[in-house]
């Protein structure tokens, strides 16, 4: 079966940095678009940043532009977030997701999901 786990999330002060890893299991990792959506409390899940399988095209919502980095490793079926300059605001739980979707900020057009990480940022 498919299975994404996340990891490295954790407490950060604002403007510190967190690497998000996402390890993928039982599905064509190359051939997949990779995702990442984040969730906090009494909101709806948000699209984050996602990237193409080659790697070579990435797309970022604006409110983490220019602070977060996605990449993968199709080598190592891993995607990751570099998240530097952390806001109070990117308080959330992350989750990462893979799939074939036409529209890449759409939570349901992804196929499977990891179960979720969370980030603290403190003032």
């Amino acid at each position: 079966q498919v299975q994404l786990v996340e990891s490295g999330g954790g407490l950060v002060q604002a403007g510190g940095s967190l690497r998000l890893s996402c390890a993928a299991s039982g599905l064509t990792f190359s051939s997949s678009v990779m995702g990442w959506f984040r969730q906090a409390p009494g909101k709806e899940r948000e699209f984050v940043a996602a990237i193409s399988w080659s790697g070579i095209s990435t797309y970022y919502a604006d409110s983490v532009k220019g602070r977060f980095t996605i990449s993968r490793d199709n080598a190592k079926n891993t995607v990751y977030l570099q998240m530097n300059s952390l806001k109070p605001e990117d308080t959330a739980v992350y989750y990462c997701a893979a799939g074939r979707p036409t529209d890449r900020s759409r939570p349901a057009l992804y196929n499977y999901w990891g179960q979720g990480t969370q980030v603290t940022v403190s003032s």
